[in-house]
């Protein structure tokens, strides 16, 4: 019987194909890894870039590396800058935007995983 790994090596995140400008670099999750517990990404959101409000079935912690970025919680605007967290539990109603003049680089991790059919986005 074959030994199995207790790790799994990502030398290529998935990138997730996007239509706004903004890179999203999916370390661990379930399109890079398989993993449904949790998903990490590193993320690009390009000037002056939002989108639309959702309201996710998982918590969300957002580690912002540089620039800034804003948050619509619930009808409360929350910014943050370089070197600040915020967790934004399941269920809030959120919209993520980048409004200011720079990029903002940024980590997030979602648990249990990021998945397309619990983000419930408003179109």
């Amino acid at each position: 019987m074959a030994a199995t790994k207790n790790y799994v090596r990502n030398t290529a995140p998935f990138v997730v194909p996007t239509t706004d400008g903004k890179l999203i670099e999916e370390h661990v999750g379930l399109a890079s890894t398989g993993t449904g517990q949790y998903s990490v990404a590193h993320m690009v959101a390009p000037p002056h870039w939002s989108e639309p409000p959702q309201r996710p079935e998982f918590d969300e912690v957002t580690i912002v590396v540089r620039g800034r970025k804003r948050f619509e919680i619930d009808g409360e605007i929350v910014e943050l800058g370089a070197g600040e967290s915020l967790l934004i539990k399941a269920g809030a109603r959120v919209r993520y935007a980048n409004p200011f003049a720079e990029e903002c680089e940024y980590w997030s991790v979602c648990v249990p995983a990021f998945s397309p059919a619990t983000v419930h986005r408003e179109e």
